[in-house]
């Protein structure tokens, strides 16, 4: 396929098209796991220099509804054990499983769809204490930093974003994905995944920087190919997805370097051998951005008009401002829930994980706080208080929108791929977006933007979830099916994303389960 800019938005249309589920697309997919190729779930670079990263470091303390709560650092220092910190909490080894015959299974921060962790970290560093300036892969297996490029290229991001605050901040976190990770398992959907993923990691990662009280913003427009040169990434395998600085420097980065000399340092193979998805990789192309002004064209410029709130809500009850659990302990704590005991939760529960989960993000792109480009539909299974139906959150209110009473648990395990998990549990969160004025405003780019806020508000729903006690878990779902269920209301609208929240059965994996904690 021939890649077309990314205004030609005909391009992000068809890829979500053909990328859909249907009943009929399930059952006539024939796609078979090759279990002798599947991936690696690390990344390894054998000849580079290694900084190994500090075992003792803080735990964010304060209460995960706090520092969901907080947007703005306090100013505090970045430091070697803050980072550490923070790449621990955001995409480390938490925990490790072992299977009877000796298999075992490794727990991230963060969930990923089928386990398969395609996302991965870099920093951007100037000169912090006991860190030399460069450019480092984070290595979550043996919790470490290796350096691709030896001094200061914070100036290069900074031209790379057309962002003059970048150079200041003391390091950026870079999360980029590899392809052949997740489309061994999910082919050519595999790419709404990349933004799934990295917005679960987000979620954790703003959150523990409010904790620890380092500044920090998400940056997702740039100029691809020149965060990609500076990574030495093989664009045709792995790309940039997301930029985050992170506080502030004393000292002012060099100026640019505008001819960032190209370096292969040598990687271990995934597996051996991959198949390519050209879809996957056209998909990228064409929501990339290849020159500067491009950027400030897509980029918001004014906060829009507000949306008219329906007049007849029903009320939530008030959100908790506190769980009684600090991030760090939910976090290490969280593991996808396998399975659901249909037992209720109370709506208080459930206010708190929506208005948590919803209060904004600091994000480029969006316009203002508390604007967004996703609506989060519900089936509303087993909540106390609230009757089972379909509706429609308006987070302005803190309100939901009846759209149809009953009782919808069939439709509910069917929608999410006939899968016991949708039906199961407590309630069913749809994420759904009008893609037209999206990608009408921010060209194909706005597809990976829609998916990817999706992808935040869903692990904020994991974190509010498993900070009272009650488990989660991210499905995937029948595109147009989705659509239809809630209907004529979400007409026009696209589905992205589902995550569903209940009470986990005991004795399946999930916060209720001790498992061996990895140590870092």
């Amino acid at each position: 396929m021939t890649p077309v800019g990314n205004r030609d938005i005909r391009a992000a249309r068809e890829y979500h098209d053909r990328t859909a589920h249907s009943y009929q697309s399930v059952r006539q997919s024939g796609h078979v796991l090759d279990w002798d190729t599947k991936p690696f779930l690390y990344k390894v670079y054998p000849d580079l220099p290694v900084t190994l990263l500090p075992r003792e470091f803080p735990q964010p303390p304060q209460d995960t509804l706090e520092a969901m709560a907080t947007f703005e650092g306090k100013g505090a220092t970045l430091t070697l054990e803050t980072l550490a910190s923070l790449l621990f909490f955001t995409a480390g080894l938490t925990k490790k499983k072992t299977h009877p015959g000796g298999g075992e299974m490794h727990f991230r921060a963060a969930p990923s769809t089928g386990a398969l962790y395609q996302t991965e970290v870099y920093v951007v560093a100037g000169e912090l204490p006991a860190l030399s300036a460069g450019v480092y892969h984070f290595s979550p297996g043996d919790f470490c930093l290796r350096r691709l490029r030896a001094g200061d290229f914070r100036g290069e991001l900074g031209v790379a974003a057309v962002d003059e605050r970048i150079p200041t901040a003391a390091a950026t976190l870079v999360l980029t994905a590899i392809y052949w990770r997740n489309t061994w398992k999910y082919q050519a959907r595999a790419y709404r995944h990349l933004f799934w993923d990295s917005g679960t990691m987000l979620a954790n990662l703003l959150a523990t920087a409010a904790g620890l009280g380092i500044p920090a913003r998400l940056v997702t427009f740039f100029v691809d190919e020149r965060i990609n040169r500076l990574l030495a990434l093989d664009a045709e395998k792995e790309v940039s997805l997301e930029l985050v600085p992170l506080g502030t420097s004393a000292a002012p980065p060099p100026a640019a370097d505008v001819s960032t000399e190209p370096i292969t340092p040598r990687t271990i193979p995934l597996s051996s051998s991959e198949v390519e998805y050209p879809l996957v990789r056209y998909m990228h192309a064409v929501s990339s951005l290849v020159e500067s002004d491009e950027l400030r064209t897509v980029r918001p410029s004014h906060p829009g008009e507000p949306r008219s709130i329906p007049e007849h809500l029903v009320s939530l009850p008030g959100p908790l401002a506190r769980a009684g659990r600090s991030l760090g302990e939910t976090i290490l704590g969280r593991g996808s829930t396998r399975q659901f005991s249909g037992q209720p939760i109370s709506a208080e529960a459930l206010s708190t994980v929506l208005f948590h989960a919803t209060r904004g993000i600091p994000a480029d792109f969006l316009p203002a706080p508390g604007r967004r480009l996703v609506d989060l539909y519900l089936i509303v299974n087993a909540v106390e208080t609230i009757p089972s139906g379909a509706y429609c959150y308006w987070p302005e209110a803190h309100g939901v929108e009846m759209l149809a009473s009953g009782d919808f648990r069939r439709q509910a395990g069917y929608l999410c791929l006939e899968q016991a998990l949708g039906a199961d549990a407590g309630v069913g969160i749809f994420f759904l977006a009008a893609l037209g004025p999206i990608l009408e405003r921010l060209g194909n780019r706005g597809y990976r933007l829609a998916n990817l806020e999706a992808g935040i508000i869903g692990g904020r729903c994991y974190l509010g979830a498993y900070a009272q006690g009650f488990g989660a878990s991210g499905l995937t779902y029948y595109d147009g099916d989705v659509v239809r269920f809630f209907s004529p209301h979400a007409r026009g609208k696209d589905a992205l994303f589902v995550t569903v929240l209940g009470r986990s059965v005991k004795g399946v994996p999930g916060i209720e389960v001790p498992l061996q904690i990895a140590k870092p």
